[in-house]
C-alpha cells in the first residue's frame, strides 16, 4: 500500500516536472532553479530530516519495544526543541550568506550565477520545515503509519502546480522562475502541518520539554554524525551531477535533473517504499537480537528490488528517447533538450537497482546502530563519484556525469553486501538471491524485446503525435510487463508469487 501511494505521489510529481518543462525547458534559469533547489534541501538532509530520521527510529523504537513510553515521548520533544532552535541559527545562516556560498556550486562560465543565488534566499527555509517534518514522520514510522508519508507528497506537488500557474504571470522573463521557489516553500510549509495533525491519531503527545542531560539524545546525536554522510548519497550525487554539470553546459544541470525524476519513479515506489516498510522491522528484530529473521528479511528486500527494478531498467534503456519526448517535448522543451535528457536517463537507468539495494542495507546498517559502517563506504562512494565524473565529463559531457554517479552506486552496492555478510558470518542468502536475480535478468530480457518491438511497430503506423505517443510507448510497456510477469511466476520466483496473491487477494476483497 505504501508502494501504491508512493507510486500516485511519483506520478505527480512527474506531471509536475512535465509542467515545468514547458513553462523553462533547460534553459539558464530552470538550471539556476535546480542548483538552488539542491542545495539547500541537501542542506536538510546534512543537518536533520532523514539523517536524523534513521538515527531517531532505532532509539526511539526500542524505549517504545521496552514499555518506557514516557521516556520516548521525552527524547522525541527534547529532539524537536534543540532542531527548532538549531535549524533556525542554520537557515538563517544560509540566507544571509548565499552569496558567497552558492557561487561554489557554479563553473565560469554559468551566467545565471544572481539568479541562483535569489532563488537560494527563497528556498533555503526548507531545511527548517524539512528537518522538522522528518522527525514527525520518524515518530510516525515508529508506529507504522506510512500514509502521511506517502500522501503528503501528493498535496505537495499540486500546490507548487497551481502556485507556479498563478503566479508565473505576476513575473517577467526569466523571473518567472520564482513562481515555482516560491510553490515549493509554501508546499513544503504545508507537508509539516500536514504531519503535526497526524501524530493526533496515534498515542503520542509533544510536550515542552528540553533535557540537556538524555544520555539518548547525545546518542541519536552521535548516530546522525555518519548517518549524515550515509543517507545523503542520493542527494550528494545530484548536487555532483548538476554542479559539473554547469562545466559541460548551461542546459546540463536541469537536463540531468529531469533524467533524475524519471529515474525516481521506479526507485520511489520500490525501492523507497520497501527500505522505508522494512527499517522499523529491522529496527525492532535488531532490539530483539533476532539475527535469523533479519537475514531473511534483508535477502526478501533485496529480490523484492531486483523483482521490480531490474525490469523496470530494462524498459527504460531500450525506450529512453520514447519515454522523454512522451513525457517533456512540448513548449520550450524542444528536441535539442529531449537529446540532453535521453542521454542522462539512459545511464540512469542501468544504476537503478543498484540504487535500490543500496538504500536497504544502509537502513540495515543504520537498524543494527552500526552507522559508522556506510558512512566510511559512502566516503569511497563519494570519491568514486567524483573522479569518474571528473575523468569522463569532458570526452562524454552529460553521459560521464551519470556513468560517475553509475559507478559508485554499483561499488557502494558491492562493498555494502561484503561488509553485511562479515557481519552476519558469510550467511545472507547470497546464493539464492543469485540464482532468483539470474532469473529477473532473463525475463527483463524478454520484457525489453517486446516492449522495443511492439513501440517500433505501433511507432511507425502512428506517428509521433501526443495521442500517437501514448499509445506505442503505454501499449509497449503493457505487453513487455505482460510478458514479464508470465516468465517470472513460470520460473517459480517466490517473490513474484507473494505479490501475485496479494494482489489477487486484495482485487477478491474487492
Amino acid at each position: 500500500m505504501f508502494s501504491a501511494w508512493t507510486g500516485v505521489s511519483r506520478v505527480v510529481g512527474l506531471l509536475r516536472e512535465i509542467v515545468f518543462a514547458s513553462y523553462f525547458g533547460t534553459s539558464a534559469a530552470a538550471s539556476a532553479y535546480t542548483i538552488a533547489f539542491l542545495v539547500p534541501n541537501f542542506v536538510a538532509q546534512l543537518f536533520a530530516n532523514a539523517a536524523l530520521g534513521a538515527a531517531f527510529v532505532p532509539v526511539f523504537t526500542d524505549l517504545l519495544q521496552r514499555e518506557r513510553r514516557q521516556e520516548a515521548f521525552r527524547l522525541a520533544s527534547t529532539l524537536f526543541w534543540i532542531m527548532l532552535l538549531g535549524l533556525s541559527i542554520v537557515t538563517a545562516f544560509f540566507i544571509l550568506a548565499a552569496g558567497v556560498i552558492m557561487p561554489l556550486f557554479i563553473g565560469p562560465q554559468f551566467h545565471a550565477v544572481a539568479l541562483t543565488v535569489g532563488l537560494s534566499q527563497v528556498l533555503f527555509p526548507v531545511v527548517f520545515l524539512l528537518g522538522l517534518n522528518g522527525l514527525l514522520l520518524a515518530i510516525l514510522q515508529s508506529y507504522d503509519r506510512f500514509t502521511v508519508q506517502a500522501i503528503s507528497p501528493v498535496l505537495w506537488n499540486l500546490v507548487i502546480l497551481v502556485l507556479l500557474v498563478v503566479l508565473h504571470p505576476l513575473f517577467h522573463g526569466e523571473n518567472g522562475i520564482y513562481a515555482f521557489a516560491i510553490g515549493v516553500l509554501v508546499a513544503t510549509g504545508l507537508q509539516l502541518l500536514i504531519a503535526f495533525l497526524a501524530l493526533g491519531r496515534i498515542d503520542f503527545r509533544l510536550q515542552f520539554h528540553i533535557d540537556w542531560h538524555d544520555q539518548r539524545v547525545r546518542h541519536v546525536l552521535v548516530l546522525m554524525l555518519p548517518v549524515t554522510v550515509g543517507l545523503g548519497i542520493v542527494n550528494l550525487d545530484q548536487l555532483i551531477n548538476s554542479a559539473f554539470g554547469t562545466l559541460v553546459s548551461t542546459e546540463a544541470p536541469r537536463a540531468i535533473e529531469n533524467a533524475f525524476r524519471v529515474y525516481m519513479l521506479p526507485q520511489g515506489m520500490f525501492s523507497v517504499a520497501v527500505a522505508t516498510v522494512l527499517f522499523p522491522i529491522m529496527s525492532r528484530m535488531a532490539s530483539r537480537r533476532d539475527v535469523a529473521s533479519m537475514r531473511r528479511t534483508i535477502g526478501s528486500g533485496i529480490r523484492q528490488i531486483n523483482l521490480l527494478l531490474i525490469p523496470a531498467s530494462a524498459f527504460l534503456i531500450v525506450l529512453t528517447v520514447p519515454v522523454v519526448r512522451l513525457l517533456f517535448e512540448r513548449g520550450h522543451f524542444d528536441a535539442k533538450s529531449t537529446s540532453s535528457v535521453s542521454t542522462a536517463l539512459f545511464w540512469f537507468a542501468f544504476s537503478l537497482p543498484f540504487g535500490g539495494i543500496n538504500l536497504l542495507l544502509t537502513r540495515a546498517f543504520f537498524a543494527v546502530q552500526r552507522p559508522w559502517i556506510p558512512t566510511s563506504l559512502a566516503g569511497i562512494n563519494m570519491a568514486v563519484d567524483i573522479v569518474v565524473s571528473l575523468s569522463l565529463y569532458k570526452p562524454l559531457g552529460i553521459a560521464g556525469l551519470v556513468i560517475g554517479t553509475l559507478a559508485a552506486n554499483m561499488v557502494m552496492a558491492a562493498l555494502q553486501l561484503r561488509r553485511l555478510r562479515t557481519g552476519f558470518n558469510g550467511r545472507l542468502e547470497g546464493a539464492k538471491t543469485t540464482m532468483i536475480t539470474v532469473r529477473i535478468c532473463v525475463a527483463s530480457a524478454l520484457l525489453a524485446g517486446v516492449s522495443y518491438v511492439v513501440w517500433d511497430v505501433l511507432d511507425s503506423l502512428l506517428g509521433t503525435s501526443l495521442q500517437a505517443q501514448i499509445i506505442s510507448v503505454g501499449t509497449a510497456g503493457l505487453a513487455g510487463v505482460w510478458v514479464y510477469v508470465r516468465a517470472v511466476l513460470a520460473m517459480r520466483i517466490p517473490e513474484a508469487h507473494q505479490v501475485h496473491s496479494l494482489i489477487t487477494a486484495r482485487l477478491g476483497r474487492a
